[in-house]
């Protein structure tokens, strides 16, 4: 079971990591200090479950599960100082909740319910959108999709490899995945889980800031409230 560390006390991840190389069919992916961080990481690392701290800066531990509820992965285990976020935890579906200093007993007993989880919920089907690269015809998962850009008569697809074109138009895709893509501007859809934040510069223009890349693209007026809307229920 792959198993990424999220927290933002160094000593806190290294504890954590020492006691799951004591569990049997454990192996730490990544160890990260905050919420965008675990964001970040997720396409790369690809873990089944998270440790999450809850009180973290920027983005806490209980923002990010309630990105990621309803998903067979990552399962989510809360290793936290606080007993006061119990219920809480359990509504956004975590699997275990783990009181500071961690137990290996305890930790073992959290992983076995999370290899139960998971083999009672299957691996969700994988959703692809299908484009031509050098006029050849290819496929590409969303979940690796970056940003969508309209350009001319074609959609630019960029992705963690390289970009795509597509003869879909963004309403046709924003109609098609309603639950998984947002508008940023009349050229530009974004995944939803990619969208970490939100940039104002010094001349009133809004960025995105996305996870896993550099790109910022800019905000329209116009989706700039609905944006809003989605990173305070996040």
């Amino acid at each position: 079971m792959k198993i990424l560390i999220v927290d933002d006390e160094p000593l806190a991840r290294a504890r954590l990591a020492a006691l799951l190389g004591e569990c049997d069919g454990a192996a730490v992916v990544g160890s990260v200090g905050d919420g965008d961080g675990a964001l970040n990481a997720l396409d790369e690392a690809q873990p089944d479950l998270l440790l999450l701290d809850i009180n973290m800066p920027g983005l806490d531990g209980v923002a990010l599960a309630r990105r990621l509820a309803g998903r067979s992965r990552p399962q989510v285990i809360f290793c936290t100082a606080y007993e006061n976020h119990a219920v809480q935890a359990f509504d956004l579906g975590a699997v275990d909740y783990l009181l500071k200093p961690v137990r290996l007993e305890r930790l073992r007993d959290a992983l076995e319910r999370t290899r139960l989880r998971l083999s009672q919920w299957p691996r969700e089907s994988a959703r692809y959108l299908r484009g031509r690269r050098h006029g050849e015809q290819v496929r590409i998962a969303l979940d690796e999709v970056i940003c969508l850009l309209a350009e001319e008569k074609y959609v630019v697809v960029q992705h963690r490899d390289g970009s795509l074109l597509l003869d879909e138009s963004l309403r046709q895709l924003e109609e098609s995945y309603p639950e998984h893509l947002v508008r940023l501007h009349r050229n530009c859809l974004v995944p939803a889980q990619r969208l970490l934040g939100l940039k104002t510069l010094a001349d009133g223009r809004v960025l995105a800031r996305l996870g896993g890349t550099e790109l910022t693209p800019e905000v329209s007026r116009r989706n700039l409230p609905a944006l809003r809307r989605l990173l305070r229920m996040s």
